[in-house]
């Protein structure tokens, strides 16, 4: 996952057992007992901000017995306990549930039912507070009680206000029944014998005074809610993969529902959805991890990587600005909202230092083109992809070697501004860490496979002189790549050349996301995939972010030896192109082997422990969950397996299946093509055949990705 701007990228711990729901930029972290605990990394938080940091229910001033917690929909859980009987010898006779829906706030539907002969006089109290803190403030356990806050009671309403140099943001609680008391929400029911109690509590942040509207209005069934019609629309809209046993089932289930939940709307472009990163601390449009999710979600649904496109297109950078690294062309890093982020970001709430957005914002939409993206959407966005490569060759190759590289502005700025953006991401085989500016290798595969899929629009559009002067491009850099990046001696690429033009010659998995984008060339192609799946490499879990013979490793940081879903999903893909078919589905076994362990939900990263160690894969503690890329995971790796290449433009479906054979059959139903909808079935015996296809366009069988 990207890192906050000048924050290195390492999250904050949360606790074990924390559950985290989400809803576009809502997304709330408790306890298993449904407590948010204050001092911890934990809060209802909306916009980067924190406006719930506690919130404990007690009855009878005792907090309940944790039961259980059911997570029904990535917005709603279900928390079941029990009120403390008066003594030990007895059994509690009182069962509480509690509904939490979160989405612009949280609603919490309250039941609490007396299974006694007698009727129950009970205290009820919800003790909670607003301390109004910035996510990073969260993020790095600076978060500190506010001195300036205002609170005001007014019969079973609870406000608390701050303001600020950056905005009045307030928290309103209500619940019909209550009794609101500075800090505590309070209730005083009888409830009759076998009988029950209800009540709801309403918790909606107030921006300068303008309350949010709910998105679980009272007057309305949660059935109707629009986070539950949305999930159920993007639900029935998105392609169905069935055939796989139930483990691979679930997986897929549960990456369908997190993609749902990280869907972000632009209010100025309603109708076009995009990805957050993931939660619990990326809530935000983030360039990189929003595109490469966009294309490996293509599968599931085209309209995110549409929407993810438009929205980067508007924010693309139009100046030159040291303080939040925009340079025109250029496209974002993040986008914030919270409370420090104009004081961060330089007076602006978006920071553009990420070195592979802008290629890839090129590569998603010349993917989307071979999958038969509107004239329209293309005529809009192909302007912003010709400025994206401009800044590849003007402030993206400052010192005009041909390679793209980085090197942050100022010093509160990402040092290394690749996928691998933690302080220590980027180092030689020894371990020390390389000077910027970096080239990185996987970026100059991005920018190769940028400049080949603008030619191939470009061919089709008929400007056969920016295609063959784009062409001209890629073949050069694809030349000078396999000289300057291969180590002939140690038989890798080095993961990048430092400042002084010196191979960087750690042993990585960004070398699998050089076959991913054709830049490697053939002859040097065995030895890469010998290598990723070496014993130094795989873990038995996936490929590891460097290899254990490195002076820098260890299993279990963040960047230098762990196990990334995403990186591996990307690394297969690059192997089936090349025509690595054991090794690629090696990997996706492996990965998906490990999201069982998961219980179906990939994290953001697991440690690179072997897996000949312990039964389980051993988790990272701050990985994120959900997370876009990892929910992603699986879609891409069912789209390897399957060797499914669309190009609409030349009135071609190419498939060849390579299911390994615990993936015995494979079918996808309502896969959408441009205007229709397919169905692909496939199994082991590499049979593949397409439903619904429109008679202009053709099937063809090819073992490795068609070039542009």
């Amino acid at each position: 996952m990207s890192g906050g701007w000048g924050l290195g990228s390492t999250p904050a711990e949360y606790s074990a057992g924390s559950i985290t729901l989400v809803e576009g930029s809502t997304f709330c972290v408790s306890d298993s007992s449904g407590t948010i605990r204050s001092g911890a990394a934990q809060g209802v938080f909306y916009m980067d901000t924190r406006f719930v940091s506690s919130w404990r229910m007690t009855v009878d001033d005792e907090d309940l017995e944790d039961l259980t917690v059911f997570d029904r929909q990535p917005h709603h859980a279900t928390f079941l306990g029990r009120a403390k009987p008066p003594t030990p010898a007895v059994d509690s006779m009182l069962l509480v549930q509690r509904e939490r829906y979160v989405g612009a706030g949280m609603r919490e539907d309250i039941i609490v039912r007396n299974f006694g002969p007698e009727p129950a006089a009970v205290t009820i109290d919800i003790e909670l507070d607003a301390d109004f803190a910035d996510l990073f403030a969260v993020k790095e356990g600076r978060a500190r009680p506010m001195s300036d806050r205002t609170v005001r009671v007014a019969g079973s309403v609870l406000e608390v206000e701050s303001e600020t140099v950056y905005a009045r943001r307030g928290l309103r609680v209500r619940a019909d029944g209550a009794v609101a008391y500075r800090g505590r929400m309070s209730f005083r029911p009888i409830i009759p014998a076998r009988d029950e109690w209800r009540t709801t509590i309403e918790a909606l942040p107030t921006l300068n005074g303008t309350e949010t509207e709910p998105k679980f209005p009272l007057n309305q069934p949660i059935e109707n809610a629009d986070p539950t019609v949305q999930l159920q629309a993007w639900s029935k809209q998105a392609s169905k993969i069935s055939g796989v046993d139930e483990r691979i089932r679930k997986t897929l289930l549960r990456s369908e529902e997190d993609l749902g939940s990280l869907r972000i709307i632009d209010p100025l472009q309603p109708g076009r959805p995009a990805i957050a990163a993931g939660a619990p601390w990326f809530m935000a449009l983030f360039g990189r991890d929003s595109l490469l999710t966009a294309y490996m979600s293509l599968v599931l649904d085209q309209d995110l990587a549409l929407g993810t496109l438009h929205t980067l297109a508007r924010y693309q950078g139009t100046k030159s600005d040291p303080q939040t690294e925009e340079q025109p062309g250029r496209i974002l890093h993040e986008m914030r909202f919270g409370a420090e982020a104009t004081l961060a970001l330089g007076g602006g709430n978006v920071y553009y230092g990420t070195v592979d957005a802008t290629p890839l914002f090129v590569v998603l939409l010349g993917e989307i083109w071979r999958w038969g993206l509107p004239d329209g959407d293309l005529q809009k966005l192909l302007p912003h992809a010709d400025r994206a490569l401009d800044w590849i060759s003007k402030d993206g190759d400052a010192d005009g070697d041909g390679f793209t590289e980085y090197k942050r502005q100022t010093t509160r700025g990402l040092r290394n501004q690749g996928w691998k953006d933690s302080w220590d991401g980027i180092n030689f085989a020894d371990g020390r860490l390389a000077e910027p500016p970096i080239a990185l290798c996987e970026v100059q595969g991005y920018v190769y496979a940028a400049l080949l899929a603008r030619a191939s629009i470009a061919r089709h559009l008929g400007d056969t002189a920016r295609a063959e002067q784009l062409t001209h491009r890629a073949a050069e850099l694809k030349s000078a790549f396999n000289e300057r990046f291969w180590l002939p001696d140690e038989g890798w690429f080095a993961v990048g050349l430092d400042r002084y033009k010196a191979p960087i010659d750690a042993l990585t998995s960004n070398i699998g996301h050089c076959l991913w984008t054709g830049i490697v060339d053939d002859d040097k192609a065995p030895r890469v995939a010998e290598l990723l799946l070496s014993e130094q490499m795989f873990s038995g879990w996936g490929v590891r972010t460097l290899a254990s013979t490195m002076g820098a490793y260890n299993p279990l940081s963040y960047h230098n030896g762990s196990v990334w879903p995403h990186d591996n999903a990307i690394v297969a893909a690059g192997l089936m192109r090349y025509g690595f078919v054991r090794e690629a589905q090696t990997i996706a076994q492996s990965i998906l082997d490990a999201a069982e362990c998961f219980n179906g939900r990939l994290p953001e990263l697991f440690t690179g422990v072997e897996r000949s160690t312990f039964p389980r894969p051993v988790p990272y503690p701050a990985s994120c969950v959900p997370q876009a890329w990892a929910a992603a995971t699986p879609l891409m790796l069912l789209r390897s397996l399957l060797r499914f290449d669309p190009m609409l433009p030349d009135g071609e479906v190419y498939i060849d299946p390579a299911l390994p054979r615990s993936i015995p059959k494979l079918q996808i139903d309502n896969l959408r093509l441009s205007d229709t909808r397919l169905t692909i079935a496939a199994d082991h015996h590499q049979f593949g055949s397409i439903d619904g296809l429109p008679p202009h366009l053709q099937l063809r069988a090819a073992g490795r990705r068609p070039e542009n």
